[in-house]
């Protein structure tokens, strides 16, 4: 979208990509690697083409002037209410699973104030990978807090960084769901999401979504255990599995029956899931 809105503002014509034709230029973009999906497009009518997105790996970044343009709503009709944008860019955890480090830079930084890419739509998507871990968040919290609009943090905020002062300043933002992630097996953060649950105005279990990541590093059994920890905690647990064809059939299961809520609500125990006691009985 802002590469869209800064050819156009040079006077270019910008429409979605179509094999009919000639492009003077093309950009292709992939979120995910060949493990979740295949590179089937090849564009072979234009003079110029350039690739990126995380599914091409770490690769530059979007020069200044296009990075600070106001995204072109237009090409997403369909969502005229939204607005999608980046207040801070980069993460300094560093995890061996995610490409963010390797990619924006290992400290979040701020890049952006929400004016940027806001102009009074009712819902913010925002997509910074690490909003707490950026010196001056509080300022930037504010900034959602006083838009009014409904905030979707859907990369997830970091449990090990809430303090009171900006808890404080998450229960003025207007949010349906919360998300945080439980990805390190090794590391206990019980008492990180006990201090949130203290802190926040959010008593509704469906709004506080954690996302655990298995398949890497990790036994079923310490899947298991954040799992079943999360619930007793007041969260609601979201299974994410690294390179989902290398996962045993185990993680499978456990997946589908968490990240289903009808079946994860009345089956208290995994091990009263049907497929697992299937599993049990056929060895």
């Amino acid at each position: 979208m802002k590469l869209s809105a800064y050819h156009k503002a040079q006077g270019a014509d910008v429409e979605w990509w179509s094999p009919e034709g000639r492009y003077d230029l093309v950009y292709k973009s992939r979120v995910f690697t060949d493990t979740y999906s295949k590179d089937r497009i090849t564009v072979t009518n234009a003079d110029k083409l350039i690739c990126g997105g995380t599914g091409y790996g770490p690769g530059q970044n979007l020069p200044d002037a296009v990075e600070h343009t106001r995204p072109d709503y237009g090409l997403y009709p369909q969502f005229p209410d939204t607005a999608y944008g980046f207040l801070t860019r980069g993460c300094p955890n560093r995890c061996g699973f995610c490409i963010v480090s390797g990619k924006e830079g290992d400290k979040s930084v701020h890049t952006a104030d929400l004016s940027e890419f806001w102009d009074g739509q009712r819902e913010i998507k925002l997509m910074d990978a690490n909003l707490l871990a950026c010196p001056g968040h509080e300022r930037l919290i504010e900034q959602l807090a006083d838009s009014r609009s409904w905030v979707d943090f859907s990369q997830g905020l970091d449990i090990r960084l809430i303090t009171p002062d900006n808890a404080a300043l998450l229960n003025r933002v207007r949010t349906k769901t919360i998300h945080f992630a439980w990805d390190d097996p090794n590391a206990d953060l019980t008492g990180c999401f006990q201090r949130f649950s203290e802190l926040s105005k959010i008593r509704d279990f469906r709004r506080k979504r954690v996302y655990v990541l298995t398949n890497y590093n990790s036994t079923h059994e310490q899947d298991l255990y954040r799992v079943d920890i999360l619930r007793r905690m007041g969260f609601d647990p979201y299974v994410m599995i690294y390179e989902r064809p290398t996962a045993p059939p185990i993680t499978r299961h456990l997946q589908r029956w968490v990240n289903n809520k009808r079946i994860f609500r009345t089956v208290e125990h995994f091990a009263d899931y049907e497929p697992v006691k299937k599993l049990g009985r056929d060895g």
